[in-house]
């Protein structure tokens, strides 16, 4: 447990710390103590003393440096009267402080829980610096003095907060280096470090201590060339400041990639004298552009996968992939068989973006391969089902919709795997025919059998659509589906519109419909209108 004798020594042990002078007299202006500021700052030690005798004993002057101090106006012996002295101007010679010194005293009485006086404390601070400089340069806007005319306590004053405020503007930058998120790093000219801030540490993984001495060349990672290093190096000391890339090693090893600015500091000659660092760790930025390259190059690639037309007697078929990602997990596909018969294609992966977009890949490939085997829509979904069986994890899988479109026939035969309905509309625009998926998605059980609907005939003027849920499942702001009752509204509307304009306008339709809400989910469209055979629509 912690004593009154703990306590005073904790005190004790503030007051010699200080740095500031602080004497403090009892009511009869004995002096009681001086901490060791005050005997450095007025060289002479404690004397017991009273107030008519501190201006001979301590040298006590105003300040035009010849006059002592009329002892009764210290600001010491004015507070023991009641009142507080704030600023004053002392000027100080004796036999420990022959050539003199300037202080500024502030003092302050101390009472009891009545009010009486029971003392005195004088606080004051070296401001021979300050002193000197305005009597001597004029310090901005104050104008040179002679001995004879010193500048007054206020200007000292006016002078000391300047300071103050330079202080506090150091104090803030300092802050700001300090907390700033990038890493700051000084050297010498020669490169030795003298200073790193937290970030530095932080990202660097070396503490403060690990590097102050040491050069940055501790951080090379290796990829860089010497001659790298040496441009930089004639560059920096010529003058001229560095910007660019540098791949630096953490001290666990790690590589990072480093937006650095390193600008030399130079006197007022020109020659420089230290260099300031500052860099910023890009790594996951440029991880994040890679990826971002990449993915604009797999979409690059994956619409050149997709099939939009096909050139078919009596046909105007056309078809369209919006992904919501730079690449999408939809897929549509027109592959001709070796029968002269059209395999019409559209599907869907679960989920979306670069994920899907190798399973879509994957599929693509299988049902291509396939479909110049094998003409039937049921048999050519069991050859796919059973290699994306093998190859899917994690609970991925593929519904598709397969059409067989026969143009010398004018009929269609179709097998789905759980894919949402198509729609073959009658000229009117009426639901003529519903093409659905009997069996399960691709890729979850291989042993899976798919057969195929019958085949049905189509006539003129009618149209065949086939669509993914990202199109149906649109929703507004308020929460409701777009649904296929509206796609089907709108084939009905507009009968005489082409395939490939009428994908576009439900795509917009529906994205209108979602009130400006991002896209959530890849959507595709099928639409196939039958004409006349000898108004084949051009590819």
């Amino acid at each position: 447990m912690r004593s009154l004798l703990d306590d005073v020594d904790i005190l004790r042990s503030v007051f010699d710390s200080l740095a500031v002078g602080v004497v403090v007299c009892d009511h009869r202006g004995q002096l009681l103590c001086f901490n060791p500021e005050a005997r450095r700052i007025l060289g002479v030690e404690l004397k017991e003393v009273g107030p008519p005798d501190w201006t001979p004993v301590y040298g006590c002057f105003l300040p035009d440096m010849l006059t002592p101090y009329p002892p009764e106006q210290l600001p010491l012996a004015r507070c023991l009267g009641g009142e507080e002295v704030l600023h004053e101007l002392v000027f100080i010679r004796n036999a420990g402080q022959p050539a003199g010194v300037w202080i500024s005293v502030s003092a302050r009485p101390f009472r009891d829980k009545t009010g009486a006086i029971l003392g005195g404390v004088g606080v004051f601070r070296d401001i021979t610096a300050a002193q000197n400089l305005l009597r001597t340069n004029g310090a901005g806007r104050f104008t040179a003095r002679s001995a004879e005319q010193p500048p007054t306590a206020l200007e000292c004053s006016a002078f000391l907060d300047q300071l103050d405020g330079l202080r506090g503007h150091f104090t803030r930058l300092s802050m700001a280096v300090e907390q700033t998120a990038d890493s700051v790093l000084i050297t010498d000219r020669r490169g030795v470090i003298e200073y790193v801030n937290p970030a530095f540490e932080e990202t660097t993984g070396y503490t403060a201590g690990e590097v102050l001495g040491r050069k940055p060349s501790m951080l090379k990672s290796g990829m860089h060339d010497q001659r790298f290093y040496q441009d930089l190096w004639t560059q920096l000391l010529a003058g001229k400041p560095f910007r660019g890339t540098i791949v630096n090693r953490k001290k666990a090893g790690e590589l990072y990639w480093a937006e650095q600015t390193i600008t030399p500091i130079k006197e007022p000659g020109g020659r420089v004298t230290h260099f300031v660092s500052l860099l910023k760790d890009v790594t996951e930025l440029r991880k994040q552009q890679e990826q971002e390259f990449h993915l604009r190059f797999a979409r690059a690639v994956q619409q050149r996968f997709y099939n939009t037309t096909a050139a078919v007697d009596g046909f105007d078929i056309a078809g369209a992939a919006f992904p919501a990602a730079s690449t999408g997990g939809d897929y549509i596909d027109f592959i001709p068989q070796p029968n002269g018969c059209l395999c019409i294609a559209i599907g869907d992966v679960s989920g979306h973006g670069f994920g899907a977009a190798l399973v879509m890949a994957e599929t693509r490939a299988y049902l291509r391969a396939y479909a110049s085997m094998d003409s039937d829509a049921g048999v050519l979904l069991g050859h796919v089902n059973r290699a994306l069986s093998a190859d899917l994890d994690g609970g991925k899988y593929v519904t598709l919709l397969l059409v067989r479109l026969d143009p010398r026939k004018r009929s269609l035969q179709y097998a789905g795997a759980g894919h949402i309905p198509g729609y073959l509309l009658g000229a009117s625009g009426e639901v003529r025919h519903l093409v659905e998926s009997a069996g399960s998605p691709l890729g979850l059980f291989p042993d899976q059998q798919y057969c195929s609907g019958p085949e049905v005939p189509v006539e003129d003027g009618e149209t065949l659509i086939l669509l993914t849920d990202g199109i149906t499942e649109t929703r507004s702001v308020s929460g409701h589906e777009f649904g296929a009752a509206r796609v089907l509204e709108y084939l009905k509307c507009h009968p005489r519109t082409g395939a490939s304009e009428l994908i576009q306008s439900i795509h917009r339709t529906a994205r209108a419909f979602a009130g400006g809400q991002d896209q959530a989910d890849d959507a595709s469209l099928i639409v196939a209108r039958v004409g006349p055979k000898a108004a084949a629509t051009a590819p």
